[in-house]
């Protein structure tokens, strides 16, 4: 007797995964819209393809072993738009997209044409989700691996937005450039943070800095001012438990307007803030 959809789910689940996650995994290996839950609830006493059934024993395995989804699906959905991601960049969060939000309001008060840095930009989120709301803003991202430039090419030439790339460390990779708005989502987890244990399919570089975390968030804030239109804005994503740092850093470079902005579970996420008119 044919294994059915619903038996395959409850399979899974009993494993160890959670139902969402049972649930995608099953779509996934159906070659299915991971997101078709309701097709799925309609289906659930179809049989199970033998070919789809070792499929889905297979990314259960993965998924049990600690690997993201994402990098099972290929796809993150972020700002919008569809990201395609493997394990040479970091799966984009939801709590970055607070991070655009901020970009795109502080853009709005740029003089055309105006120009935004997105600074170690991994899968492209950041670049691509600010360029896809708005077309008229130069784009210019930047990553010190070559791979996940590979990744984020791919991603603007599949949604069709036309960004600079640049590859190289910070804002070494752009001497010389003004930007009205630098925004980062650098690495910022404390080396040996017990929460690494939990990453271990990304990529680790992209992940820590330092003994606090505040390494590159440090060189950044440094090096910034020289890369920003007077009036320009810098924004930061940093951890959970950062924001108070990351603001003193900002005032201690000169920054004006600072202030910190919350992500979706009301936790202050991104800290920024503007260069002087003058000085």
């Amino acid at each position: 007797m044919n294994t059915t959809l619903r038996e395959t789910l409850s399979q899974a689940q009993q494993q160890g995964l959670d139902r969402l996650d049972a649930q995608m995994l099953l779509l996934l290996a159906l070659g299915r819209d991971v997101n078709d839950r309701a097709w799925l609830l309609a289906h659930d006493s179809d049989p199970m393809p033998a070919d789809a059934l070792r499929r889905c024993a297979e990314l259960v395995r993965r998924r049990l072993a600690g690997e993201p989804v994402a990098y099972l699906s290929g796809n993150k959905a972020f700002y919008g738009i569809n990201l395609q991601v493997d394990a040479r960049v970091l799966v984009p969060r939801p709590d970055t997209e607070t991070l655009v939000d901020w970009a795109l309001e502080a853009l709005q008060g740029c003089t055309a044409p105006a120009r935004m840095l997105d600074l170690g930009t991994g899968s492209g989120a950041i670049a691509l989700a600010v360029k896809s709301q708005r077309p008229d803003i130069d784009v210019t991202a930047t990553d010190a691996s070559a791979d996940a430039l590979g990744v984020a090419r791919a991603n603007a030439r599949r949604l069709g937005l036309a960004l600079h790339f640049h590859a190289g460390h910070w804002l070494q990779a752009v001497p010389g450039q003004r930007f009205d708005v630098i925004a980062s989502n650098p690495p910022y987890i404390a080396e040996g943070d017990p929460h690494l244990a939990a990453l271990s399919h990304e990529p680790v570089s992209a992940l820590t800095a330092g003994l606090d975390g505040l390494d590159d968030i440090r060189a950044i804030v440094s090096a910034a001012p020289e890369a920003l239109q007077p009036g320009g804005w810098l924004l930061l994503e940093h951890g959970h438990d950062q924001a108070d740092a990351v603001r003193a850093l900002l005032a201690r470079r000169g920054f004006e307007q600072i202030s910190s902005r919350t992500d979706l579970a009301d936790i202050a996420r991104c800290s920024g803030g503007r260069w002087p008119q003058q000085r």
